[in-house]
């Protein structure tokens, strides 16, 4: 039997994004190739690899017990095919979005090494980054790690952003230089592009349960500029900013950092094992060096994050 790696490649994406409109989107595919894809594999091995739910499809046993190997496969095929290519070709970066702090980390190192070339690709996080890494769409990933990462990927530590909030004028906090985190005990935050299930979705999710406030996700997400708008006009309303955040410019909207404790989102960067992309080193060793450890004295992280201990400790 020989197995078709198109087909095994829309299986290791649709099992990390668990939905087979996601998977298409990610694979450049319609829905219904992606399906013929997995019904061919499903035929070759003789067995279901996916509980097919309106909520979504996740894996059968017989689909868990092939996962591992269906990684393997994919990371050997494009092992192949890299070492007949070569790796004179950019350096693929996923980030969330061009707005977020990843980007920021990679454009100042793109300023220090002008003469590396490099690809941004915007994603949907973790989920899609997995599979993106292994399969070798993707040389790094940024994204909050949570769970177990395969077997086949690495990743460090990159930046603890200090979270702020972003405010109208008519808020009572408006013209605080600082807010802490106690003062918003009890307020709602708006997040209408909070995921559910997504790693950021958790981080808030977690933030709102120790301090005691809100996270609204309600309505559809517009955008940014849409949002701030709405936050302009709110007595009462806000929503969280990490630091390097790129926001547009607002004339209604103040910018507060947070303090006692300084929420801090844990980024961190993920590669492949097996890649030998030359410019990856040289990455690695430039997050490294910018790296600011976990503070507890002046930071709030995720108790998984803490437990975990990837993030160091300050002096």
């Amino acid at each position: 039997m020989e197995l078709d790696l198109g087909a095994v490649r829309a299986f290791l994406v649709l099992a990390d994004c668990q939905h087979f409109g996601a998977a298409a989107d990610h694979l450049g595919l319609t829905q219904q190739a992606v399906s013929k894809r997995i019904a061919k594999l499903e035929a070759a091995l003789g067995t279901a690899l996916f509980h097919r739910t309106r909520q979504g499809s996740d894996v059968t046993e017989a689909g868990a017990a092939f996962l591992v190997h269906a990684r393997a496969l994919i990371a050997l095929a494009d092992q192949a095919v890299a070492s007949i290519q070569g790796n004179d070709r950019p350096l693929r970066v996923d980030v969330l979005g061009t707005r977020l702090a990843p980007t920021e980390l990679i454009r100042t190192f793109h300023e220090t090494h002008r003469g590396v070339e490099i690809d941004i690709v915007t994603s949907s996080g973790l989920r899609s980054g997995r599979s993106a890494l292994v399969n070798g769409t993707i040389d790094v990933a940024f994204a909050r790690v949570v769970g177990a990462l395969d077997p086949a990927i690495d990743h460090m530590p990159a930046y603890l952003e200090p979270l702020h909030i972003l405010v109208g004028h008519k808020h009572h906090l408006a013209d605080r230089r600082r807010v802490a985190l106690a003062d918003l005990a009890g307020s709602i935050a708006r997040m209408p592009g909070n995921e559910p299930g997504s790693e950021w979705a958790q981080f808030y999710d977690d933030l709102a349960e120790d301090f005691g406030l809100t996270i609204d996700t309600t309505g559809p997400d517009f955008g940014l500029d849409h949002l701030l708008d709405e936050i302009a006009e709110s007595a009462d309303g806000y929503l969280f900013s990490g630091e390097l955040l790129r926001v547009p410019w607002h004339p209604d909207i103040r910018r507060i950092p947070l303090a006692e404790p300084t929420p801090c989102y844990p980024h961190s960067m993920l590669w492949l094992r097996s890649n030998r992309h030359p410019v990856l080193p040289r990455l690695r060793s430039h997050i490294a060096a910018d790296f600011a450890p976990f503070a507890p004295e002046r930071h709030w992280l995720p108790q998984t994050e803490i437990r975990s201990d990837s993030w160091g400790r300050s002096a």
